[in-house]
């Protein structure tokens, strides 16, 4: 029986069914000693606290690591397998830690145990997390975790962005509320999920430069988001598709916010994608799934309309002036395009209203 706590009217998901129970190592295609297991893999290996943390937060995020107990000594080892929008990861820190990194904002994180036990605290949810049940948790909740000193956990971390296009993708339509994962999740009960691991895993062991195949990377980003949504239970398990809603995701809104207030500074696509925290790809794929454009396309229809609205205020004199203001430092291209949007040169958009 999982140990877990929820709100109702947080997490409108029905849980998954009782499967047949199924023995720790049975069917789970792989050896737990193996995972990742080889120097190339390896992100560190360290008993300093802060050296551990650091390293843990370059992939995660900044968070709060303590050791609990004065007997307790910290060895910590990392290996780390970056695949786009996907990373396979498997950490322990040989002592029992408190960690506590807030919401993880713009990832998903499904947490596996290979040993050992961890209580994980995830919004309303809470869940003892064993090598039996692994945890699935949501961007927006707040997390809050103790992991015993024999806790070895094989953790696959997916990107908000990439689960999120690929839930519009089904739905046909805008998201109404968050994406959230049921916290716990019976995975070595599931032959889907099994097997998807087992492939990333045999893949990765396989190939050694494969985060380097851009096209065979971007299939299995979209395997992952695929599996994560049929197999594992959250919010929008029961909707239909084609029902429509109308929040954009965060990180499109984020840049849309920014540039609202920054439309007069000097922007560039790598920028846009650090401010949201995903990637430039990801950035671009958002505004297209959802606006139809890109940021830069929407950022220089934005700089457009403030030029128009200075230009029929009454109150401006110069063109030129107005053209440098909002970013558009060639004269001709800016009247040309200004033109072919509003049906009439800048020029006489300034005579009618001045």
């Amino acid at each position: 029986m999982l140990n877990t706590t929820q709100s109702d009217a947080e997490t409108p998901w029905q849980p998954a069914g009782p499967g047949p129970a199924a023995p720790a190592q049975a069917g789970a295609g792989w050896r737990a000693d193996t995972i990742l297991a080889t120097p190339a893999r390896q992100l560190f290996a360290s008993g300093d606290l802060d050296e551990a943390r650091a390293m843990v937060g370059r992939v995660m995020r900044p968070h709060h690591l303590g050791v609990v107990g004065s007997t307790q000594r910290l060895n910590a080892r990392m290996h780390h397998l970056p695949l786009g929008e996907v990373s396979l990861n498997r950490l322990r820190y040989g002592a029992h830690v408190e960690i506590r990194p807030g919401p993880l904002e713009d990832f998903f994180l499904v947490q596996m145990p290979l040993a050992g036990t961890a209580l994980i605290e995830s919004g309303p949810q809470r869940v003892d997390s064993t090598p039996d049940v692994a945890s699935v948790v949501s961007p927006d909740d707040n997390l809050a975790m103790h992991w015993a000193d024999d806790n070895d956990q094989f953790m696959l971390r997916v990107g908000r962005s990439l689960l999120e296009r690929t839930l519009v993708g089904h739905l046909g339509c805008t998201l109404a509320r968050p994406l959230r994962f049921q916290l716990g999740f019976r995975w070595r009960e599931c032959p889907a999920w099994r097997c998807l691991m087992a492939y990333l895993l045999d893949c990765s062991s396989q190939h050694a430069d494969l985060a380097g195949h851009k096209l065979i990377v971007h299939q299995m980003e979209q395997l992952v988001a695929a599996t994560l949504l049929s197999t594992l239970p959250h919010n929008y398990s029961a909707t239909p598709a084609g029902r429509r809603g109308a929040v954009l995701p965060r990180h499109v809104r984020c840049v849309q916010d920014y540039l609202q207030a920054h439309a007069h500074e000097p922007a560039s696509a790598e920028q846009l994608a650090r401010i949201a925290g995903v990637s430039v790809r990801s950035l671009y794929a958002g505004f297209k799934e959802f606006l139809g454009i890109s940021p830069m396309h929407y950022l220089r229809d934005l700089r457009m309309e403030r030029a128009r609205a200075e230009l029929v205020s009454g109150e401006c004199q110069n063109i030129a002036g107005v053209a440098l203001r909002w970013g558009f430092a060639h004269l001709g291209r800016f009247s040309a395009s200004y033109k072919a949007r509003y049906g009439e040169s800048p020029s006489q958009s300034l005579r009618r209203h001045g």
